[in-house]
């Protein structure tokens, strides 16, 4: 009886698609109000928009306040993009929300704060969040 080892599949390239889809979250990562710490959080525990707009420390979470349905809009985004996912529970799906191995990989890229996105990229995130391609 002879041994033999599985063969060794090659790690695959990113497709096109792959591609586009990190540069699109990446974006959105730049555009959207959300800091650095906010993301880290959620790699740690989940939070739900509305727990994030009561926090006394929103400024170190968010570039600006937000209320409980834009800060839901943002977090809608995010998750259509596959940066966050909805938490699950007992019952199904939650209003709390993770961060996606994709989220923690595009957050591992940047040192440091998140930059904010300049004028040209904030048009181009809004064009692609409120009027896309059908």
């Amino acid at each position: 009886m002879t041994s033999t080892t599985p063969p060794i599949r090659p790690i695959p390239q990113p497709t096109r698609q792959d591609l586009h889809a990190r540069r699109r979250a990446l974006q959105a990562l730049r555009c959207l109000p959300f800091r650095r710490r906010f993301y880290q959080e959620l790699e740690h525990g989940a939070l739900s928009s509305s727990e994030l707009t009561r926090r006394p420390d929103w400024s170190q979470i968010a570039r600006r306040p937000l209320n409980t349905s834009r800060c839901e809009d943002a977090l809608i985004w995010l998750i259509q993009l596959g940066v966050l996912r909805r938490e699950v529970d007992g019952q199904g799906l939650t209003e709390r929300v993770r961060l996606t191995p994709l989220g923690r990989e595009l957050l591992a890229g940047i040192e440091g704060e998140i930059e904010p996105g300049g004028p040209l990229q904030r048009l181009q995130h809004w064009i692609r969040r409120h009027r896309p391609r059908r």
